[in-house]
């Protein structure tokens, strides 16, 4: 494939193939907007838009949690997660205070806080095994739908699954030992919390830095910009930092458009028991959906909830990526092995997060972001479930510890 020059649009290289799906991509994420917007309020159409900018940075920036956990642990590279502990960072600096001021022009600013105890250790660790056989987290997961990958459906899919399993089985959870919901911010005061999340973070990514020099003697650089002008821009790749940096600021607008941060698997568990009372379970009775709010969203439009139109955008996002990259490829031959692994991973996963409320997103991005102590919580847990999902990647035909 050509790289264009400067004196060519940036699409004028695009394989003729990849031109109707970027045409299909653009018109919808309009067409999205404006339904949205007419259906339920300008506030909900810019979420969604967000959502589309999301999945743009993380297509274009290859950000995931999955790749760069894995190979910090396999390679002992740790440039991936710099940049994860950079853009939670960044993000915390106006997060904290945020969700502290408890309200912007009218709008509550809610935490991604959550109660601490043995479901959110075991979900955590659930998680980040089956991320690793998955091949995506939360994010990873949609952006990688949205790039055409057959895989990553099928991974979505029992994704779903697995979050409306964790609904029924939440209750029964929150039952065992644990302790309630723990803010730094309110525990500390703003400043001291906001200082000791970024001295945190930064121990973590030195901690990365130390390991990689005393294995290979050297610090992993990022990769220097493409040659052709500005047109990465548009059809990537985006420095990792550089995408990071803009996840950090699009989880700030949500926080101060939705009045919650960004979010991912709530939507998945709530499209599953859509599906499933569309089918005749009555899933309206179990103890999760009782609760107002989760009733609330059981019985209005999907395009009400804001997780999930977000969610939405972040797959067309990724799919417009896709297709200005001149990378939208759907593939459907997927080997047995790989198949089997998606189906376990996002299981896992979808019942993972529930029990651990969020992904890598909801509950470590956000919740450290916000000054919640259960994000830090989950990071440990679903660190060690990494592990342990990258042990057991061989059996399904993946590579594992090996190291290439």
């Amino acid at each position: 494939m050509s790289v264009a020059t400067a004196a060519q649009p940036a699409t004028a290289s695009l394989p003729q193939s990849d031109r109707m799906p970027l045409v299909v991509a653009g018109a919808m994420l309009v067409a999205g907007f404006v339904l949205i917007t007419w259906l339920v309020d300008l506030r909900q159409g810019a979420l969604f838009l967000i959502g589309g900018a999301l999945g743009i940075a993380l297509y274009h920036g290859s950000f995931g949690f999955t790749g760069g956990w894995r190979r910090m642990v396999v390679e002992r590279r740790g440039r991936g997660m710099r940049a994860q502990m950079l853009t939670i960072g960044v993000a915390t600096i106006a997060m904290i205070p945020l969700v502290w001021a408890g309200s912007i022009g009218g709008q509550p600013m809610v935490g991604a806080l959550a109660p601490i105890g043995v479901s959110v250790l075991l979900g955590a660790a659930i998680f980040g095994l089956g991320m690793q056989l998955g091949g995506g987290c939360g994010s990873g997961t949609l952006f990688t739908v949205g790039g055409g990958s057959a895989r990553m459906l099928v991974t979505l899919v029992f994704f779903i699954v697995g979050a409306l399993a964790g609904t029924a089985h939440l209750p029964f959870w929150l039952q065992q030992p644990g302790l309630p919901a723990i803010s730094l911010g309110r525990e500390l005061g703003v400043g001291l919390a906001v200082a000791v999340t970024i001295t945190a973070l930064a121990l973590v990514a030195l901690l990365t830095a130390i390991i990689e020099k005393r294995v290979h003697g050297n610090i992993e650089s990022e990769p220097a910009l493409p040659g052709n002008g500005w047109h990465w821009v548009t059809r990537g790749p985006w420095p990792l930092v550089g995408a990071g940096l803009v996840l950090a600021v699009l989880n700030v607008a949500t926080l101060l458009l939705a009045g919650h941060p960004w979010s991912i698997t709530y939507g998945f568990g709530l499209w599953g028991a859509k599906i499933a009372q569309a089918v005749g379970l009555d899933v309206a009775s179990w103890e999760f959906w009782t609760a107002p709010a989760q009733a609330r969203a059981l019985s209005s439009s999907v395009l009400a909830d804001t997780v999930s139109v977000m969610d939405f955008g972040l797959v067309l996002g990724a799919a417009l990526a896709a297709a200005a990259a001149g990378k939208f490829a759907p593939k459907a031959a997927i080997p047995l092995g790989s198949l089997l692994a998606a189906i376990v991973g996002g299981l896992l996963m979808g019942y993972g997060a529930r029990l651990s409320f969020g992904c890598n997103i909801g509950a470590l991005f956000s919740g450290i972001a916000t000054g919640s102590l259960h994000g830090w919580l989950w990071f440990a847990a679903a660190f060690a479930g990494s592990i342990a999902g990258i042990a057991l990647r061989p059996a399904f035909g993946l590579d594992g510890f090996a190291r290439k």
